[in-house]
């Protein structure tokens, strides 16, 4: 029987050797002329290369959004804790907050506003009289403008005896409208008895002298104004 696999052998060598031909004597520089085997091993490579990167690309920009998305994942269930917790009292935070607005508004109520400082003086005047105190003193200052609202300083000197000047301050602190006192100073008032004599007697009276403040609301136009003024001088500031 003839022995029909050498033939097959020296062929597929014979193949082998022609395809590896193709590869020797390859000029870098001009591809175009290469032989078709080398062409197409040159694409395979390039193609194979090509959807490497791009499959590392994709893979590690996935990895980066995961990565984001955990780190995401905590916070995130404390807020959705924190949202069901105040759906859960949603009720409950309204009724708060209704209850904070009328609290603010009556506070606003103490505030009073440009008409009402008028009267405010002569309710703090009419309490010191109403309590038999003799006004020795009573000088508004200067109006100091905050962010909301604007603080009105009066130097008070008022003498009388210690109950009533005790009931004065109550009667200061009991008014409709917002009244504080600060440097609060009460000394015992004296008299000289006569040319001669070289020392002071007391006279039972007790003197004090006090800064009264009150407060009142701006009003949307002075509001506008202050804020105006610190953006132009916060504009100056930043010139410089």
């Amino acid at each position: 029987m003839p022995n029909s696999t050498r033939p097959a052998q020296f062929e597929s060598f014979a193949r082998l050797n022609q395809a590896g031909s193709q590869f020797k004597g390859l000029n870098p520089r001009e591809p175009g002329q290469w032989p078709l085997l080398p062409k197409l091993c040159a694409w395979l490579a390039m193609t194979v290369a090509v959807v490497a990167a791009l499959w590392f690309a994709v893979v590690s920009s996935a990895a980066d959004e995961l990565d984001a998305a955990r780190e995401k994942e905590p916070v995130l269930k404390q807020d959705y804790r924190a949202k069901l917790g105040q759906a859960v009292n949603l009720t409950e935070l309204r009724k708060q907050k209704q209850l904070v607005q009328e609290y603010v508004t009556q506070l606003e109520k103490q505030l009073p506003g440009k008409a009402d400082m008028d009267a405010l003086l002569s309710d703090i005047n009419q309490a010191g009289i109403g309590r038999g105190l003799q006004f020795e003193l009573f000088r508004p200052g200067l109006v100091e403008l905050k962010d909301y609202y604007a603080e009105l300083p009066i130097a008070l000197k008022v003498s009388g005896r210690y109950h009533d000047i005790g009931a004065f301050a109550a009667d200061v602190a009991n008014l409709s409208r917002i009244v504080t006192l600060h440097n609060v100073a009460i000394v015992g008032q004296t008299v000289q008895p006569g040319a001669a004599a070289s020392a002071r007697e007391p006279t039972g009276t007790l003197a004090m002298e006090a800064t009264a403040r009150t407060y009142r609301y701006l009003d949307a136009t002075e509001v506008a104004d202050i804020r105006k003024a610190k953006a132009d001088a916060a504009a100056k500031g930043a010139k410089k």
